[in-house]
């Protein structure tokens, strides 16, 4: 058996498990790009199921759609990823990948108590954050970005 060079939009999207609506999304978006056959059906190539498959992995692990558009820009069109392209985008994601693993052990650690939103509502807040001194590092929730309330104790 011979396979095709290219796939329909209905085989790629059994293969990925992907819906058909979901690669319309990514080809608008550039993502994949379809060919055009005689009868102006949409028809794709095999390293599309690689380039789809990484960008459901990477929506997964939290990427925003333009970072996964900017690492699939780094892959070749038309032909396969290698493996010295896939570990060129590791080693680009890695970094990325911890930071947001330390983020969540920071959230999971602070889950309970005070998440260092300068709200005051908690009764240990005057603890935490007497006078809402930690809104001074900026807005939002200091204390999961890295802040802690020992920096803030000599204000």
């Amino acid at each position: 058996m011979t396979l095709s060079p290219t796939l329909s939009i209905g085989e790629l999207s059994s293969r990925t498990g992907l819906s058909v609506s979901a690669i319309r999304f990514y080809e608008a978006r550039g993502l994949v790009s379809a060919l055009r056959s005689a009868g102006n059906q949409r028809r794709f190539v095999r390293s599309d199921i690689r380039r789809l498959s990484f960008a459901l992995i990477a929506q997964r692990l939290g990427l925003t759609l333009i970072e996964i558009q900017t690492e699939l820009a780094s892959l070749p069109h038309g032909r396969a990823p290698t493996r010295d392209d896939w570990h060129a985008i590791s080693v680009r994601l890695r970094g990325a990948l911890e930071s947001k693993i330390r983020m969540l052990e920071r959230t999971s650690e602070l889950l309970d108590g005070c998440i260092g939103c300068g709200c005051l509502s908690l009764d240990r807040c005057a603890l935490y954050n007497p006078n809402d001194r930690a809104a001074r590092a900026g807005a939002g929730p200091r204390f999961l970005l890295g802040d802690r309330a020992s920096d803030f104790e000599n204000d």
